[in-house]
């Protein structure tokens, strides 16, 4: 299947839609050890799906998402201590890296297929997302692609997941503004799908 096809009115079956779940987590694991590892922690086009209404509208070429763990305090309580160890930057970077690239990615049991991003205060897409309520995400990378209905909700400071994405982007971003705005994005795998892509487009 081409990256533009689309697949409509597909169910899987709960033993097909699990595995297609797992598949992906694994694939996201080993995408972001190879970003943490050989690309100094730049995020990799599979890990910046495109982001469409469920109509197949654009709301956004590429946003970057976060995977969640199972029990993310341990992580979030290490992220945040690195950030308030130190002001230097360089730094903070160096040691995200050194984190990520260790362990982090290691398992991908010690993962859910909930996915968050950071958004500014003043994001018009936040409120898109929210009014709508779902969208389809539509991750490529290499041969490989994804296409995953979710539905998205705004998270409260006070969430777990939202702690996760606020201090693991704190380690990356010094400067990041007063007010940001955190989503879940929740897969609904029976409507899901995976697909190869074609290089050359044929």
């Amino acid at each position: 299947m081409k990256a533009g096809d689309r697949r409509k009115n597909i169910v899987l079956m709960e033993p097909t839609a699990q595995a297609l779940r797992d598949e992906f987590i694994g694939w996201q694991c080993r995408l972001r050890q190879l970003s943490v590892r050989e690309g100094l922690g730049r995020p990799s086009s599979g890990m910046r799906p495109r982001v469409s209404t469920l109509d197949g509208a654009e709301l956004a070429p590429a946003v970057t998402l976060l995977l969640m763990r199972e029990d993310p305090a341990e992580s979030t309580q290490e992220f945040r201590f690195q950030v308030q160890k130190t002001q230097d930057p360089v730094e903070r970077y160096d040691k995200a890296l050194e984190i990520l690239s260790a362990w982090y990615y290691q398992r991908p049991r010690d993962f859910t297929d909930v996915m968050t991003g950071l958004f500014g205060p003043g994001s018009a897409l936040v409120d898109r997302l929210l009014l709508q309520g779902r969208c389809e995400l539509e991750f490529v990378e290499y041969a490989r692609g994804y296409r995953i209905p979710c539905s998205v909700l705004e998270l409260a400071e006070t969430d777990a997941h939202y702690q996760a994405t606020y201090w693991h982007n704190r380690l990356f971003n010094a400067n990041m503004p007063a007010g940001v705005r955190v989503l879940s994005f929740t897969p609904d795998w029976t409507h899901s799908a995976d697909f190869d892509v074609d290089p050359d487009g044929e």
